[in-house]
């Protein structure tokens, strides 16, 4: 897929200059009416052709690693400890997200998948190599040999389906939004620290150097005291998501501000933060409208303002159908008392991204593909991995013991807890109201 097709073309332009800003172009050199003749006949001067070292190159924008789409296939670990994961459901997430990370980590195995429907299961292991067919979910988590379970169904079956994987003993790596309520998601957290489990909220971003970049450059006080953070995520994926799109079911869970609008909760939260690995919560929803409903209680789009500790004021809008004029954004931007820094793509920052920072009148730009170093210690990761590879080897090192705690940002408890608590009162303020509570009711531990 081409990047030129995906992303909106003024940010690929230039920073101060979109193609739709740009005056028109001459083709050519002016021409002009000689006055001795009595028609009216046009000539032209001739123009000196400028020497090659006069003509300005174009930039190249570097392109995704092949990598990225088609990882080097590691060798499982012979030892057996290899980690086996099942996947809830057939989805379409479960190739990015998991699927094709996991092929370049020698200590994952894709071992399962199960969904309601046996042949769609059937035709999705097929497809991605999975051994393993379950009929229906409890089938899979009563599988013993199934280590961890993966769980991307829809918003409103986290709580159920978490829940009862945890009881089965299984580790659990969870979609984002952890779950319909903040009560939900503290009773699944609670009851993965009980049983000694590592249960991850899915932000994968959290994970890529790009985003721990620009948080590492807020806190060094480079730019000073942060003033102001927005947060925007938005597409025309009108062509997409039809009104009966899970994302648009009241009862799933759906709307924009538990789809798009999650994720720029959390990296604000995240880079207001002024500590490296945390995220910080608001102290008010000063304002909060919807841009569009696609059903009663459905936002299509949601805008909030939010104020945090320190005086700073916090702006995210997230829109599932956004003009197409809009192209695709999915940025944050942060405005200091000595300047400013903006990361451009900050969800999937492997396929192309760039941190612009301004201070003095002056820009730099950066990229992160790759972890620094931390006390003497270089991060783990390579030039192509995406964000779910991130995630995911932080994961494996915190199932296995090994404190990847001190090297990556994790998604805590109190932090995912923080975030779909805001994530409602947003929607009050709103009017819209919370997302309907699971009715699922646990067995008594």
């Amino acid at each position: 897929m081409s990047r030129y097709s995906t992303w909106n073309p003024s940010y690929i332009q230039s920073e101060q200059q979109s193609l739709i800003e740009a005056p028109p172009q001459q083709k050519g050199p002016a021409l002009k009416t000689t006055p001795t003749q009595k028609k009216r006949v046009y000539s032209t001067k001739k123009v000196k052709a400028p020497s090659a070292s006069q003509v300005a190159k174009p930039k190249k924008t570097p392109l995704p690693s092949p990598k990225m789409l088609f990882p080097p296939v590691a060798r499982v670990h012979a030892s057996g400890t290899a980690l086996r994961f099942g996947i809830l459901g057939a989805a379409n997430i479960a190739p990015q997200a998991l699927i094709v990370p996991a092929k370049s980590h020698p200590e994952v195995v894709v071992y399962a998948v199960a969904a309601r429907d046996r042949a769609r299961a059937e035709v999705f292991a097929k497809k991605h190599g999975i051994p393993k067919v379950h009929t229906g979910y409890q089938a899979l988590l009563d599988d013993p040999d199934v280590d961890v379970v993966y769980n991307p169904l829809p918003n409103g079956l986290h709580y159920e389906w978490t829940m009862k994987a945890l009881i089965a003993g299984k580790h659990v790596l969870l979609e984002k939004p952890s779950a319909n309520t903040a009560e939900e998601t503290r009773a699944m957290f609670e009851l993965a620290e009980k049983k000694g489990l590592v249960l991850l909220e899915a932000f994968h971003y959290r994970f890529h150097p790009a985003i721990q970049r620009l948080k590492a450059i807020l806190v060094s006080n480079e730019l000073g005291k942060v003033k102001s953070i927005t947060t925007r995520m938005w597409a025309p994926l009108r062509l997409v998501f039809s009104e009966n799109d899970i994302r648009f079911d009241l009862s799933l869970g759906g709307g924009a501000l538990m789809d798009m609008g999650c994720y720029t909760l959390s990296s604000m939260r995240f880079l207001a933060s002024p500590f490296e690995n945390t995220a910080v919560s608001p102290t008010e929803v000063i304002a909060a409208s919807t841009i569009a409903l696609v059903k009663p209680q459905v936002d299509r789009g949601t805008t909030a303002t939010l104020a945090f500790p320190n005086d700073i004021v916090g702006t995210l809008i997230a829109d599932l159908n956004s003009p197409l004029r809009d192209g695709i954004s999915m940025t944050a931007s942060v405005v200091c008392e000595g300047g400013e820094a903006e990361l451009f793509n900050f969800v999937l920052p492997t396929i192309y991204h760039t941190i612009t920072v301004k201070k003095n009148g002056k820009a730099r730009k950066e990229k992160a593909y790759v972890p620094g170093y931390k006390d003497g210690v270089k991060g783990k990761g390579e030039d192509w991995w995406s964000t779910y590879r991130y995630q995911l080897e932080a994961f494996v090192d915190r199932v296995k013991g090994r404190d990847a705690g001190k090297q990556v940002a994790w998604v805590t408890k109190e932090d995912s807890i923080a975030n779909i608590e805001w994530i409602e009162k947003i929607y009050e303020k709103s009017g819209l109201g919370s997302r309907p509570k699971s009715t699922y009711v646990p067995p008594a531990l």
